[in-house]
């Protein structure tokens, strides 16, 4: 079956293989519990907040936050701001 959304495919952004993808320790994800938004470097990193809108209301709050976190880690300014309206709430 096939993804809702995932950001394993923004080829501008380095490409994760299947096996790369399933390596990742849940951490690097931003909804960890369905596996999505990885966030391994910083290009995913500015993937997960370009695309942020497509995530689930019910997983927003959860994924600004972990966006925000790993955005921190790799120095990376987030410019989305819902991503910060979200992490508030």
């Amino acid at each position: 079956m096939e993804d809702e959304f995932s950001t394993s495919d923004f080829n501008d952004h380095g490409t994760l293989t299947t096996e790369e993808r399933r390596a990742l320790p849940l951490s690097d994800f931003g909804i960890p519990q369905l596996r999505k938004y990885p966030m391994p470097n910083a290009d995913h990193v500015i993937v997960a907040d370009a695309y942020f809108y497509a995530a689930p209301d019910q997983y927003k709050t959860e994924l600004a936050r972990a966006i925000l976190a790993k955005a921190k880690i790799f120095g990376i300014n987030v410019k989305n701001p819902k991503v910060f309206l979200w992490a508030n709430k």
